[in-house]
């Protein structure tokens, strides 16, 4: 499996730009897969300059309805005249930070004809399934502070029932891709015993520092309980991986835009 980092709020080339975003291009079972898109064209600048054909891409997934994750799936659909999007259905509801800032998706992606609406389970093959994990109850606590949904007039907690996840098996192994596992990396973990998951924690917002510190303490010791290759990314935060990487060591990794790896 090939992965290439397109969009990340870091970058590891300065040739690259880079913005709070996640996108992935992933050649796996014999497929091209676009994961996510960042929150502007960008991604696709990225993916000229690495060498990614965007018109080659098989299909492309949308993993929650943020801005920030398919912001850029607009600008990949003017680019890519075949490939199908698989979005959840209930991505397109209005979400927001806090109760003014609206992060949904732009208006006019919700029509396009390409888009494959997904619910709990999606078979895009028999080797790459996606789910949403709806029917689970979480074992561990979420940090989903502040993120709400417009239900008519009323304002709620977002339960992220838009969220799916990209699990694929390949060559004995199951891998879990993630945007930003706003249900909760451990439960992802939990549910779904991956040998290797890749993507967002949510814990950029965790503080480092008193009951903060002893939180994250807490957190990385319950990651060292499961044997998964973590590589992580965008909304887990540069400060929180510092404080996370030397006490699991090998078994995490931080990706930027620009990065290249093989699993």
């Amino acid at each position: 499996m090939q992965i290439k980092v397109l969009m990340e709020n870091t970058s590891v080339r300065s040739d690259l730009i880079c913005e709070h975003g996640l996108s992935l291009y992933l050649e796996v079972c014999g497929r091209k897969i676009l994961f996510d898109a960042g929150q502007t064209d960008a991604f696709a600048e990225n993916a000229a300059k690495m060498g990614v054909d965007l018109k080659k891409v098989d299909a492309a997934i949308l993993s929650h309805g943020h801005y920030d994750h398919g912001g850029g799936m607009l600008r990949f659909l003017e680019i890519n005249a075949h490939a199908p999007l698989y979005i959840h259905e209930r991505a397109f509801e209005r979400h927001f930070n806090g109760t003014e800032k609206e992060i949904g998706l732009h208006p006019a992606l919700r029509q396009h004809p390409r888009i494959i609406r997904t619910r709990d389970q999606f078979e895009i093959s028999p080797h790459l399934q996606l789910c949403a994990l709806n029917d689970r109850k979480a074992i561990f606590p979420l940090s989903n502070e502040h993120m709400n949904r417009l239900e008519g007039e009323r304002m709620l907690p977002d339960l992220f029932e838009h969220e799916q996840y990209l699990v694929i098996h390949e060559n004995g192994r199951r891998i879990v891709i993630s945007g930003c596992s706003h249900k909760g990396v451990l439960n992802l973990l939990s549910w779904l015993q991956p040998d290797i998951l890749i993507g967002g924690f949510h814990w950029k917002h965790l503080q480092r520092e008193g009951e903060g510190k002893a939180q994250l303490y807490s957190l990385a010791e319950e990651l060292k309980k499961f044997p998964a290759r973590l590589f992580t990314c965008h909304c887990t935060g540069e400060g929180t991986y510092q404080f996370l990487q030397p006490i699991l060591g090998d078994q995490l990794s931080y990706l930027s835009t620009g990065m290249e790896i093989e699993i």
